[in-house]
């Protein structure tokens, strides 16, 4: 049986070693249209020079020799056959398969703001190759205008304060990582990469550019008049699935690819998964989600059933937060909150059940959080504060409804 996987991130990988495993007599081939496998995760790393580009590479280096599989980098892959059981691709022509698994992943955004798609020097940090592209820019180069203050603009302005880069941080909501954290979890973080030389600027949008003759962005312009001069310019606006290959295929797609439980399209002998299916866009849940797609193609009938993606880790300048469920309470929520010398705990509950938790200082121990979130347990009240909750406070059974709950 041939098998043909597009893309080599978490959730192709994953399918990949799952399928050689159960089928050690398989063609399995693995296109990306990178030069490597590389960890998304870990790109700031190679960004700051704390790792190089062989040292990010999660599948190691002879993951594709030692699993007898075919890898073709570099790869642009521009239509899918389902009539045809192939793909096309832009170098190679023709790849014939007998199950394909789309993990293509996704790329980043750029907003319409004048200046900004013409400018050669504004940058996305999604794949290696972005990051390799920024740290060429950052060469020389004394200053920098990151828009977006999320998880990735925040990895790129420690990356570049390690390399002693100024950097300019503007972000539309009133606090930095507005989808991670609350005001009080957010202030620590913007004091600590302010006394490294962050400037940050808060409730405010970037609305136009000035562009020299060359081309190259000199200043970002904000709605407010305020000019920010910039070397370079990278932009952390979110993500668009890569699934423009599929247009005329069949394949159904309604911004990213949709699947069923079983991560199956509505195409026969292809399936879909990590990013571009739109479940999850977090590292554990696509390889977990790889795993299964790769277990379905080799016969096994596995649910994905872990479609809870709101799990999130930050670890800047020694300070962790862990933050569970959306960020976001609503009229009539409960919100407990818990505040000691060394962190920060918040909870909140709605219609009586943990939908969100916030931990910020010490957060070994507190892989039962996701848990109970995830589940959305019931709560009681409980005299301990927050942090000094285990697993063994919630493990209650309760009689009149049969349910497990916070006491």
């Amino acid at each position: 049986m041939r098998h043909l996987i597009i893309g080599a991130s978490a959730a192709g990988i994953s399918a990949a070693r799952k399928i050689r495993e159960l089928r050690p007599d398989d063609e399995i081939t693995v296109v990306a249209k990178d030069a490597a496998v590389h960890s998304r995760c870990m790109l700031h790393h190679f960004l700051g020079g704390r790792k190089s580009a062989e040292e990010i590479n999660f599948a190691g280096a002879d993951f594709f020799e030692k699993n007898n599989i075919r890898f073709i980098a570099e790869e642009e892959i521009t239509s899918v056959l389902p009539a045809e059981n192939c793909a096309v691709g832009r170098k190679s022509g023709k790849l014939p398969y007998d199950a394909l698994l789309i993990t293509t992943g996704a790329r980043f955004f750029i907003p319409p703001i004048p200046g900004f798609r013409e400018a050669k020097n504004v940058y996305g940090l999604r794949d290696l190759s972005d990051a390799q592209k920024i740290k060429a820019a950052a060469r020389g180069a004394k200053e920098c205008v990151i828009v977006g203050s999320g998880l990735v603009g925040l990895d790129a302005a420690y990356a570049l304060c390690e390399l002693g880069i100024k950097c300019r941080v503007v972000e539309m909501e009133d606090r930095i990582c507005p989808l991670q954290l609350d005001a009080v979890a957010a202030a620590p973080y913007q004091r600590l990469f302010e006394e490294v030389g962050c400037e940050f600027f808060l409730a405010k949008k970037a609305a136009g550019s000035e562009v020299d003759d060359g081309g190259r962005m000199r200043a970002v312009l904000l709605e407010s008049g305020e000019r920010l001069p910039a070397d370079f310019v990278i932009v952390t606006a979110g993500v668009r699935p890569n699934i423009e290959f599929l247009e005329g295929s069949g394949v159904v797609t309604d911004r990213c690819v949709k699947v069923d439980d079983y991560m199956r399209t509505n195409v026969a002998n292809i399936w879909a998964a990590g990013d571009v299916a739109g479940l999850s866009g977090i590292w554990p849940n696509a390889a977990l989600q790889g795993e299964t797609a790769a277990r379905n193609i080799c016969g096994e009938a596995v649910k994905y059933a872990d479609r809870y993606a709101m799990k999130n880790t930050m670890n800047f300048f020694g300070l962790t937060t862990l933050s569970l469920g959306p960020n976001a309470s609503e009229a009539g929520d409960e919100v407990l909150v818990s505040e000691w010398r060394r962190g920060y705990t918040k909870a909140v509950i709605r219609g009586g059940r943990l939908v969100h938790l916030t931990m910020q200082g010490d957060i070994s121990n507190t892989g039962f959080w996701q848990e109970l979130v995830k589940r959305g347990v019931k709560v009681k009240d409980s005299d301990k504060p927050l942090h000094r909750l285990s697993y063994a406070d919630f493990w209650h059974y309760d009689e009149s409804d049969g349910e497990y709950c916070w006491v």
